[in-house]
Order: structure tokens, then sequence, then C-alpha cells
């Protein structure tokens, strides 16, 4: 099948220079380059990135940790008492 294809002009001199380096046609050896890529391409793919967790225990609070707003709260109110009491 005939089709048209824009290629780089230096990635074309080398699909040239290396078909003729191997002593092959230009067509024959431009398939088999597209044919390895397209063969090759999944097994190439990045597997997905994964990050490690780590366990950071219990936390010292009895704050329940579904709750963000309260636990901020909470929080808040333990810095306040903090500073409170370096005041006096």
């Amino acid at each position: 099948m005939r089709t048209t294809v824009d290629i780089d002009e230096g990635l074309l001199k080398r699909l040239r220079d290396e078909a003729h380096r191997r002593g092959v046609p230009f067509k024959q050896f431009l398939n088999r380059v597209l044919r390895r890529g397209i063969d090759v391409a999944p097994a190439r793919r990045a597997k997905p990135y994964r990050c490690p967790t780590f366990d950071l225990g219990k936390p010292a609070s009895t704050v329940n940790l579904d709750k963000a707003l309260h636990l901020a709260g909470a929080l808040e109110d333990e810095e306040t008492a903090r500073e409170l009491e370096r005041r006096r």
C-alpha cells in the first residue's frame, strides 16, 4: 500500500544509511523498523508509579482522623492553650 509520510530529514538520513549498511531496500527496512516499534511498544510501557506508604502509629490525641476539620480545630486549640500558658 502506498501512503505519504513526512519524516524528519535527520531521521530519514539515518534510516537510509542503515538500510544501505545492511544491504536491504529502504522500503523493506522501514517496514521492519515500524513493525518492530509497534510490536515492542506495549512491553516498554512504564509501570504506574506507586508511592510507598508507612504506618505512623496511632495519633497521640483521641481525635477521629476521618474528620479533618475537627482535627485541625483540636490542633489549633492545643496551640492556643500552649501560647496562653507561655504568656503567664
